[in-house]
């Protein structure tokens, strides 16, 4: 099941809700000593954490399927991109990185139970199921969920901080629908000022169309620091911005060309972005311009943002590291209090 993105979250009895976890989606299946962990595409995942093999044993009926996140939490508080570093392809850092970067699984849905397929049953008789067959322990944990937006409401601010998306609603009387938008999910939602440092080319359109603007924030220094890109450009405006920004190539100073040590650029490939074109144009330093982020740490934008206005009243020298501060996290063990 997926969902669709919405400003607030709805109201009513039909309703419950619960945190949206940053991790790895997961189904997670268990026969017997058999256990297996696919992810929403259908590719494995218990080959990179090991770790989570026997505890699932543990928590989970002799036979079970049910829906979940892959999570690393490390300083109270969620890191999505220390996870992103348990997935390696040799067996040796994979048997490392579970020791020193161990991961949990977080479970929200039984979706089956023995013979029993729970899929067609309505989601309030789903969570009785997964409530009546977990046996959570330190690795294999039930997601808190509630009836009551106040508390939701009280998630989505209280928890920011250590690392939660936001939340996600679920209608009780739902059956289990794969692959639908049948709920919703409210997000954090940041708007900041980034300077202009550059752009891509569109793939469709290189030398006619701006794909992409690297942006880039100062830190207290005078240092810029790229923080990603903004894109998702109609083709008119793609069309227009290559004939704006162009002409700021002739005389740009490379904002990196003097830099030293290993600081991630917006060149700079990665086992992420491997094969990808990421050459850029760097342009003359004086435009700024105000984007929405869903999802950032305190260097970088996790996704492409999403450009808001103009800002010709603003410095770039004075759009700050500091817009992309996390406030303090509440203990992510708070959440499981009861």
């Amino acid at each position: 099941m997926l969902g669709t993105l919405a400003a607030e979250l709805p109201e009513g009895p039909e309703w419950c809700y619960e945190p949206k976890w940053d991790g790895f989606r997961a189904l997670v299946f268990r026969d017997g000593d058999a256990v297996e962990l696919r992810s929403r595409d259908d590719r494995p995942l218990l080959r990179y954490f090991p770790e989570l093999e026997q505890p699932i044993r543990d928590a989970l009926p002799e036979v079970a399927v049910a829906d979940g996140e892959i999570v690393v939490a490390r300083d109270g508080a969620l890191d999505f991109e220390a996870l992103q570093l348990r997935l390696h392809p040799a067996a040796s850092r994979i048997r490392k990185l579970s020791g020193e970067i161990p991961a949990a699984l977080v479970l929200w849905d039984l979706l089956g139970r023995g013979e029993e397929d729970l899929r067609a049953r309505a989601l309030s008789e789903r969570l009785a199921a997964l409530d009546a067959a977990l046996a959570p322990n330190e690795t294999v944990l039930r997601s808190p969920c509630t009836t009551d937006r106040a508390v939701a409401s009280d998630w989505y601010h209280r928890f920011q901080g250590a690392g939660f998306d936001g939340v996600m609603a679920k209608r009780l009387s739902d059956p289990y629908q794969a692959g639908k938008r049948a709920l919703v999910k409210v997000k954090h939602v940041r708007t900041l000022d980034a300077a202009v440092l550059g752009f891509r080319w569109h793939k469709t359109g290189p030398g006619t169309e701006v794909g992409s603007l690297v942006l880039g924030l100062y830190d207290d220094e005078g240092q810029v620091h790229p923080i990603g890109v903004a894109s998702s450009f109609t083709k008119k405006e793609r069309l227009r911005l290559a004939g704006e920004l162009g002409p700021l190539r002739d005389g740009a100073e490379h904002p990196w060309a003097t830099w030293e040590g290993h600081e991630r650029r917006p060149d700079m490939h990665s086992r992420w972005n491997a094969g990808r074109d990421l050459s850029w144009e760097p342009i003359r330093s004086g435009l700024v311009v105000e984007v929405t982020t869903t999802q950032h740490n305190t260097a970088r934008l996790r996704h492409p943002a999403h450009v808001v206005r103009w800002r010709p009243d603003r410095d770039p020298a004075s759009c700050g590291l500091h817009q992309l501060a996390i406030g303090v996290p509440a203990e992510l063990s708070a959440l499981f209090e009861r």
